[in-house]
C-alpha cells in the first residue's frame, strides 16, 4: 500500500447501497497472536487486508512462523517458532503488536517485546498489561526500551483487578493465564465483543475460558502440551461498519452494512435514532436511513458496552450537520479532538473544553486540503470531503490504510466520487 497517496474527494453527498464489513482489526492481530501459543497449523478466516495485519505478519515471520495468506484466509505455520523476542523496527510500527507478548510467555514461558508504537491518540500506557501479568508471577524488566519478560516456579494462576477495563491489559492477561497453574481470574475485564472473539478461539485451542463479554473472566490453566491448532473465524468489524452507517445518516442513504452482529453497535445505532435517523436490523445486518432533519445527540465514549471511542469522530461529523449545539466527552484516549481541527478547517464550529467538545450546528464544510491525524479521524475525514462543497486533499492516508480495507472502492460502490491519488 503506498504511503505517498493522497485522497481526492468531490463532495457529491451520495451514499446508498450495501457493502460488506470486513474482519475486524482488533480481533483479527490479537488471534493472530493467539496461534503463536500452538505448535503447528492454525487457520483464520475473514482476515482483513489492511497495513496493520501485514505488519503483524511481518512480527510472526520473524518470530519463525510461515504466513500464507489466500485471499482473506491467514494460514498460520508455528511449529518451528524458536524467537521468543520480537525488534523495535517491527513493533514500533503498530501499538497492538505489543500482545504477542502474552503469548510468548504462553508458549516459551519468557519474552522480550520492544515498546509499542502506532497512533498517537494519547498515552495508552502499558502498565496494565504489566501489573496484570506481574500478578501471575511473570517477572518484568525494562531493558534497554524493551520488555523482558520471564518466568519460574512462581507463575501461577491468581486474582487480577485491572484499574481500568483496558482491553489489550486483558488481552495479554488472558493470553499468559492459559497456561499459568490453578485458576486466574481477570476482574474489571474489558467486555469487547473482540475479547470474546479471542476467547473462543482460544477454547477451540483447547483453553478452558469463561466469563468473556462479562467484566469477570476465569482462567483454568492446561498444560502447554494440550494447546493445539485450530480453525477460527473473525468476527465483523464493528468500527468499520459504524463508519459506513454513519455515511448514510449524513447523506440520507439507505447504507446496510452486511457481515456485522447488530448487538456490537448497539448504542452506536441508538445514537444514530437519537440524531433522528431510521435504523433497521436483521442478526447480521444493519441498514441506516434517514428522511428529516438531523437532530442534536449528546456523545459520551465509554469502554464497552458503551460508546466507542472509535466511533467518536464519525458522530461528531455527524453532530456538525445537527442542526442545534451537541457536546461530545471523549473519557477513553486524552488526544483524540485532533480530528475537530481538522474539520474546523473545513467549516465546522466546534469548541474544545478538556475533554469535551461543543459542536454547533449546522455547519456547511467547504472542501480543504486535510490531515489524517489517526485512523479514525483519517476515515472521517474522507466522509466530510464527500458532503463538503467542492474538493477535499486526505492526506497522511497510511492511517486510513492500518484499519480500513479497500475503504475508497467500498464507498465508490456506494455512489461516492473520489480516488487515491499518487503524489505529484
Amino acid at each position: 500500500m503506498a504511503t505517498d497517496e493522497h485522497i481526492l474527494v468531490y463532495g457529491n453527498r451520495t451514499l446508498r447501497g450495501t457493502v460488506r464489513a470486513s474482519g475486524a482489526k482488533n480481533s483479527a492481530l490479537k488471534l493472530m497472536a493467539a496461534s503463536v501459543l500452538a505448535k503447528g497449523v492454525t487457520v483464520l478466516h475473514n482476515i482483513p487486508k489492511i497495513s496493520d495485519i501485514e505488519v503483524m505478519c511481518e512480527v510472526l515471520e520473524f518470530l519463525g512462523c510461515k504466513v500464507t495468506r489466500d485471499n482473506h484466509d491467514l494460514i498460520i505455520d508455528t511449529s518451528d517458532i524458536y524467537i521468543w523476542q520480537t525488534p523495535y523496527s517491527l513493533v514500533t510500527k503498530m501499538r497492538a503488536s505489543i500482545t504477542i507478548l502474552g503469548p510468548l510467555i504462553g508458549r516459551f514461558g519468557k519474552a522480550k517485546v520492544a515498546m509499542p508504537g502506532g497512533c498517537q491518540i494519547g498515552a495508552r500506557k502499558i502498565d496494565m498489561h504489566l501489573i496484570g501479568l506481574a500478578h501471575l508471577g511473570v517477572h518484568i524488566k525494562n531493558d534497554h526500551g524493551s520488555i523482558l519478560a520471564t518466568t519460574d516456579d512462581s507463575f501461577k494462576g491468581a486474582d487480577v483487578v485491572l484499574d481500568f477495563p483496558s482491553v489489550g491489559a486483558t488481552e495479554n492477561t488472558l493470553m499468559a493465564a492459559v497456561v499459568a497453574p490453578g485458576t486466574t481470574l481477570i476482574e474489571n475485564a474489558a467486555c469487547e465483543p473482540e475479547i470474546v472473539d479471542l476467547a473462543n478461539m482460544l477454547n477451540e485451542m483447547g483453553c478452558k475460558v469463561s466469563g468473556a463479554g462479562t467484566n469477570t473472566i476465569v482462567i483454568e490453566g492446561v498444560s502447554r502440551d494440550d494447546i493445539h491448532p485450530c480453525e477460527h473465524t473473525c468476527i465483523g468489524d464493528r468500527i468499520e461498519a459504524g463508519t459506513f452507517l454513519v455515511g448514510g445518516a449524513l447523506t440520507g442513504g439507505p447504507v446496510t452494512v452486511e457481515g456485522i452482529n447488530p448487538q456490537h453497535l448497539s448504542v452506536a445505532l441508538m445514537k444514530l435514532r437519537s440524531f433522528g435517523c431510521d435504523v433497521a436490523t436483521t442478526s447480521d445486518s444493519i441498514t441506516v436511513s434517514r428522511s428529516g432533519e438531523l437532530v442534536p445527540c449528546d456523545i459520551q465514549t465509554l469502554p464497552f458496552p458503551g460508546f466507542p471511542t472509535d466511533l467518536q469522530a464519525q458522530f461528531m461529523l455527524l453532530a456538525n450537520y445537527a442542526d442545534g449545539i451537541s457536546i461530545v466527552t471523549e473519557n477513553v484516549f486524552e488526544n483524540r479532538f485532533m480530528f475537530a481541527s481538522e474539520i474546523m478547517r473545513m467549516g465546522a464550529d466546534i469548541s474544545i473544553d478538556d475533554q469535551h467538545a461543543v459542536v454547533h450546528g449546522p455547519r456547511e464544510l467547504s472542501g480543504a486540503p486535510v490531515s489524517a491525524t489517526d485512523l479514525r479521524a483519517g476515515g472521517a475525514l474522507v466522509l466530510a470531503g464527500i458532503m463538503a462543497d467542492g474538493y477535499t486533499q486526505i492526506f497522511n492516508i497510511s492511517h486510513i490504510d492500518r484499519g480500513y480495507e479497500n475503504y475508497v472502492g467500498k464507498l465508490k460502490t456506494l455512489g461516492a466520487n473520489l480516488s487515491r491519488v499518487e503524489a505529484s
